[in-house]
């Protein structure tokens, strides 16, 4: 078995976060596991055997707590996956002023704070940091702005830590999935299929519409991004520092003014179903 390593998850409750902590823990590391739900930390503590540990790392103390209970309980931290995330829609004209600092708040401040409790013991450990941000910080949709904002400003923090730590053994890369099924993605495709009046088959009527253009045509499993984090915090990857990853399907290597040449398209509406 590999070295094993100790890793705190944020987020990590449901959706990727969970699929990471899962995959880690079958490769026999130590995790740590925060989110702001306790039950469904509980459950996949009980599932996995990792540490849950409650907290809102928005919270400089909470933060702080997170990173010792890992100290506690284990002696050491090698890696961060920086999961949790919120989005509220709306456009810049639109947006109240609330839902912008909720999401930067969940989306940036928290894992600074968390970062910066944390390097001190990964510099340590010539630990590994990634971040889970979004094809939104790349590419824009509408009505996007507080996450589109947040995930771009969570790439170039996570790049900072790249540039200024990298001599001194901290590596630091970002993964941007596109759709995944996860309970974020769900909601957000539930209303989809209510706006667009998809009918009896609601939420997966809805992924199969919003994927159709992708070169490969379906939405990702959150197992699937935990794939290419474990990677990237793995020895295996260790001359990859400051990379961004698209896991998206092919989503953001596609140029959407050819789709109009694509005669796979189908318009929407009931009776072309």
């Amino acid at each position: 078995m590999a070295e094993q390593r100790v890793v705190i998850v944020t987020g990590g409750g449901t959706g990727i976060g969970a699929a990471c902590v899962r995959l880690l823990r079958e490769a026999g590391h130590q995790v740590v596991v925060s989110g702001r739900r306790p039950e469904p930390l509980r459950r996949l503590a009980e599932e996995t055997g990792a540490l849950a540990h409650p907290s809102d790392v928005g919270d400089p103390d909470a933060a702080v707590g997170l990173v010792d209970a890992a100290l506690t309980s284990f002696g050491r931290l090698d890696g961060l996956v920086l999961n949790a995330g919120i989005g509220r829609s709306g456009a810049v004209g639109d947006l109240s002023l609330k839902d912008w600092e909720d999401v930067m708040r969940t989306n940036v401040t928290g894992p600074l704070l968390l970062l910066r409790a944390a390097i001190p013991h990964l510099l340590k450990t010539r630990g590994t940091v990634v971040a889970v941000a979004s094809v939104s910080a790349l590419r824009n949709g509408a009505s996007n702005a507080a996450y589109a904002t947040s995930k771009a400003a969570m790439l170039q923090l996570c790049r900072s830590l790249a540039v200024d730590y990298g001599r001194q053994g901290l590596r630091a890369n970002i993964v941007c999935p596109g759709w995944v099924r996860t309970e974020m993605a769900d909601r957000r495709m539930t209303r989809f299929a209510a706006e667009a009046g998809l009918g009896d088959s609601g939420t997966e009527a809805a992924y199969e519409e919003a994927t159709r253009p992708l070169p490969l045509g379906r939405p990702g499993e959150p197992r699937e991004v935990a794939e290419a984090i474990s990677w990237l915090l793995s020895p295996a990857a260790s001359y990859v520092n400051g990379a961004v990853l698209t896991v998206d399907g092919g989503a953001t290597a596609l140029d959407p003014g050819t789709l109009a040449f694509d005669f796979r398209i189908e318009p929407r509406g009931d009776e072309e179903r």
